[in-house]
């Protein structure tokens, strides 16, 4: 296994890559740095631990949407929406904004 160092939100990190997987991890690397550095930059949440999260919540978040459904032939008429999916989606952003606004108060606790 090859070792990459690397550089997220201005930190090194050495990296364990598998054999002719460099420049996927270095591609996952850019995502990760640019989603932290842009919650950063935003200004509202200054705690590197908590820019990881909601980072790697909005990644997932990204990676969890369904992909756009192809439009459907003229001849054809699209399907009716799937509500459960609708309402989950909904349930997600609103839980995201909830951790986003709960992230970004002032913790006594630290």
């Amino acid at each position: 296994m090859k070792q990459l160092e690397v550089q997220i939100m201005g930190q090194n990190y050495m990296l364990g890559c598998p054999e002719n997987s460099e420049i996927r991890l270095l591609e996952a690397v850019h995502t990760v740095d640019s989603a932290m550095c842009k919650i950063r930059d935003a200004g509202k949440v200054k705690a590197r631990d908590r820019i990881a999260v909601l980072a790697a919540l909005n990644l997932a978040y990204q990676l969890l949407e369904p992909a756009p459904a192809p439009a459907p032939a003229p001849e054809q008429a699209p399907d009716a929406p799937d509500a459960a999916s609708e309402a989950s989606q909904a349930q997600l952003k609103a839980l995201l904004e909830r951790l986003d606004t709960a992230l970004a108060s002032p913790n006594p606790a630290h």
